[in-house]
């Protein structure tokens, strides 16, 4: 089921009513709301429900234990086994068939012949993200942060349907205590929810969809067909369109919550706006970049050892995080790339220190090579991240810098596709108070004014969409 659909309008139209109507009666609110956030889930296929269950029952056992047991050691062997189940899901739904191949491709590398048999395992919608999310309460418990909740309390978090497919990543302790405030319809910032709502809307039925579908889909599909000139703005359509696609789909989702009384954290920030890329993974899936360094670069160690240890660490976190989002060898490259470039820029600044210089003046010049160098470096590894196969990655950069394809016609930059990227980069460049203001504004019109407003906003949305809503990208993550 997808936000931008009929089908949705009409779920959450049921739902909406329905929620803060039994909201005083909290328990009868916790079960309502289970049941759809299910219904929500199992839409797309009802016997994944069963795994979403399971994860939810196992996680909030192991949470119980883990609050009732006092030796250090014990803990550390519950801690250990819940990651190993949790860990274990994942790879399996998600690496078994990874897994095979690979291993019978580094065996028939020394001689070594098997069977081309693959399990052919179904990828379970969002299970990357409600696993992320048991996880980290379950560590939360271990770290005395979070004490754990009711299973029915737990059970509405993991499976709370606004977030439960595409996140973003919320942790227990940002959404249980929730749960229980009390809420008043009346007070719902309804302006900031439908402005969210709309502009996710347009940003993943209009830009998203045309990027796709005029330019990005055609040259990574058959890179060798088409110009350098096709192929650089194709990747840069690609940023873009990612962007859109998945910040879109954050945006309805903050903006459905915040309608049923939820508030959500933020999960972007105009990344494209970012001077180095450690900036940018402070702007980009923010929740994901706050999971991976509380729950796995500090762990490690962060950058409190030598550099060396730092450099690891920075690897270790992204490659994995790379992983992550997908079982093949080009999200592996994809997440060395930044883990490369963090390190690179971690050294610069060490060897700054080091040396006592000073910063360079940060001058507008300056920060126009700072954005420009990071938003193509980060174009670099959205190659990888795009392509189907490392050969088709590689082959897509070849192409991109042979000197005589950029004398071959470009027909697929049209005007269209360049404004879309143009408003898609240029609107992260607007200020935040500028956006606060509308927002205010938007708020202090009448009922049927507002209503005039945004059946006109569907209307734009409808005509300058293509037929028809593909799947949000990281619905297979």
């Amino acid at each position: 089921m997808l936000f931008p659909t009929v089908t949705f309008a009409l779920f959450f139209f049921v739902v909406l009513p329905t929620s803060w109507a039994l909201m005083p009666q909290r328990h009868r609110w916790k079960l309502f709301m289970l049941a759809a956030s299910y219904f929500f889930y199992g839409y797309w296929n009802w016997r994944f429900c069963f795994l979403l269950g399971a994860s939810t029952v196992v996680n909030q056992g192991f949470a119980h234990w883990l609050h009732r047991t006092s030796d250090e050691a014990r803990r550390k062997w519950i801690l250990g086994t819940t990651v190993v189940f949790d860990v274990g899901l994942l790879a399996y739904f998600k690496y078994a068939d990874f897994f095979l191949t690979s291993s019978r491709g580094i065996l028939s590398a020394v001689g070594i012949h098997g069977g081309d048999s693959l399990l052919n395992v179904a990828l379970p919608v969002g299970v990357s993200f409600f696993t992320f999310q048991a996880l980290s309460y379950v560590i939360d418990v271990f770290r005395g942060d979070f004490e754990p909740t009711s299973l029915l309390n737990f059970a509405t978090y993991l499976s709370f349907f606004p977030h439960v497919v595409a996140g973003p990543i919320v942790r227990a302790s940002e959404f249980v205590p929730q749960i229980d405030e009390p809420k008043n319809s009346h007070r719902i910032d309804a302006s900031r929810a439908f402005f969210l709502i709309f502009v996710g809307l347009f940003k993943k039925v209009v830009i998203a969809n045309l990027l796709a579908t005029h330019i990005v889909d055609q040259v990574f599909a058959n890179p060798g067909r088409h110009s350098s000139l096709e192929l650089l703005v194709g990747v840069w359509g690609y940023a873009v369109q990612i962007y859109a696609d998945f910040s879109g789909y954050t945006d309805m989702a903050i903006g459905l919550a915040l309608l049923l009384g939820f508030r959500f954290p933020l999960n972007f920030d105009s990344p494209y706006s970012a001077i180095s890329l450690q900036d940018f993974w402070r702007r980009w899936h923010m929740t994901l970049s706050r999971w991976l360094r509380d729950y796995l670069y500090i762990p490690l160690g962060g950058n409190r050892k030598p550099n060396l240890v730092t450099y690891r660490n920075l690897m270790i976190t992204f490659v994995l995080g790379g992983l992550w989002h997908g079982a093949a060898w080009t999200f592996v490259v994809w997440g060395a790339i930044h883990g490369g470039v963090l390190s690179f820029e971690h050294w610069r600044r060490s060897m700054r220190t080091r040396r006592n210089l000073p910063e360079p003046p940060d001058t507008r010049g300056r920060r126009i090579l700072q954005r420009t160098v990071t938003f193509n470096v980060v174009c670099l590894a959205w190659i990888f991240f795009r392509a189907e196969s490392l050969p088709k990655a590689l082959a897509y950069l070849g192409n991109l810098l042979d000197p005589s394809n950029w004398l071959h016609a470009s027909p697929l930059v049209t005007v269209s596709v360049v404004l879309a990227i143009v408003v898609g980069i240029g609107g992260q460049y607007v200020p935040h108070d500028v956006t606060t203001r509308l927002m205010a504004s938007f708020s202090r019109l009448s009922p049927v004014l507002m209503g005039v407003i945004i059946g006109f906003a569907l209307l734009v949305i409808n005509t300058l969409g293509p037929r028809g809503v593909a799947p949000f990208i990281y619905f297979r993550f």
